[in-house]
């Protein structure tokens, strides 16, 4: 009895289904023969009141037509569907403008960084990179600034805890210690670049922040001068600023290099007569310079007196402010689109 109601829904159901001429019927369709309230649900329901061959045959039975079920309504539907695809509403009018598409592009400070990177390959320098989280030996001692050293007193910065407890770790304070990592692993001669990321305990303000990048240059060999240092940054600043640049050294201090400078360029605003840029002095201050120190140089294990070198590292902000005429350091890390977009 409910072996033949099962194949005449299956039958009824079927030719039914293979009528239909819209998805709005065919949906009827399937709540008729498959809904909670039709006659098919309510026999599988019922197969529990069965003794057990019977509700095995029957069950049996059911399942298979109601897959056959499911199928058709499953190729039915997906047939009415391809016929009435709306082909006008798909058409594209070709003549129509195009939306616009909208990408990215380098941040100012990337733009700097790989300009100058490309400037110093030029010249022969070799890329160098190291680690933001630095250890107290190559961000200070290395660099003959030990414990009572005045000059720390500027740098002391984010100090992280060493869960080792061995040495103390810091957010490094400046690139430097990407040169003490290269000169461990290498023997003179060489010219190297370092540009990074340096973090500071600053008062932040128009011209300072704590977190900011330096570009840091290093050559070493036998015999080198002050005149090398004084040609490759004059080099360097006239292909950067792409017109001629005059350099001034004045004597300063620095504990990992001696004698020491602080290196300037004529005003490119005013060229070199005086304005308010400039502060009427028609030079601009752009960084430090001087022949490394030869205690730096026994930290990493090279001979005393044996090489020579200079070093020399400023801001990417600064250059960045002075190319692009930004006022206002904090909107590199600012977030500000409309500062990025100008770019």
């Amino acid at each position: 009895m409910l072996n033949e109601k099962i194949a005449k829904i299956k039958e009824d159901a079927l030719a039914e289904i293979s009528l239909a001429e819209s998805l709005e019927v065919a949906t009827e369709l399937r709540i008729k023969y498959l809904g909670r309230k039709s006659d098919f649900v309510s026999i599988l329901k019922g197969l529990k009141d069965l003794e057990g061959e019977e509700r095995k045959n029957v069950g049996q039975l059911a399942n298979v037509a109601k897959i056959e079920i499911e199928n058709a309504f499953s190729n039915k539907e997906k047939e009415l569907k391809e016929k009435s695809f709306d082909f006008a509403a798909e058409k594209i009018d070709v003549t129509m403008p195009a939306k616009k598409m909208t990408s990215g592009h380098l941040h100012p400070l990337s733009r700097i960084q790989y300009e100058i990177e490309d400037i110093f390959t030029s010249m022969g320098f070799e890329i160098a990179d190291g680690p933001e989280v630095e250890t107290e030996f190559y961000n200070f001692d290395a660099l003959n600034i030990p414990k009572d050293h005045p000059a720390r007193d500027m740098q002391d910065t984010f100090w992280l805890k060493d869960e080792d407890k061995n040495e103390k770790v810091v957010m490094r304070t400046q690139t430097s210690d990407v040169q003490i990592r290269y000169m461990e692993k290498h023997t003179p001669p060489f010219r190297i670049i370092a540009p990074g990321r340096v973090f500071r305990r600053e008062s932040t303000d128009t011209t300072h922040d704590h977190t900011f990048h330096q570009f840091e240059a290093l050559m070493v060999g036998d015999d080198i001068t002050v005149g090398n240092l004084k040609f490759m940054a004059q080099q360097f600043f006239s292909k950067f600023f792409k017109t001629d640049v005059e350099i001034r050294l004045r004597p300063s201090y620095f504990p990992f290099t001696e004698p020491s400078f602080e290196f300037d360029i004529n005003c490119l605003v005013c060229g070199g007569k005086g304005c308010s840029s400039c502060k009427w002095a028609g030079w601009l201050e752009l960084g430090g310079a001087g022949i490394v120190n030869q205690n730096v140089f026994e930290a990493v294990g090279y001979p005393r007196n044996k090489y020579k070198g200079f070093a020399w590292g400023f801001g990417l902000e600064r250059l960045a402010m002075m190319k692009y005429k930004i006022d206002d350091v904090r909107l590199f890390h600012s977030g500000d689109l409309r500062f990025i977009k100008q770019f």
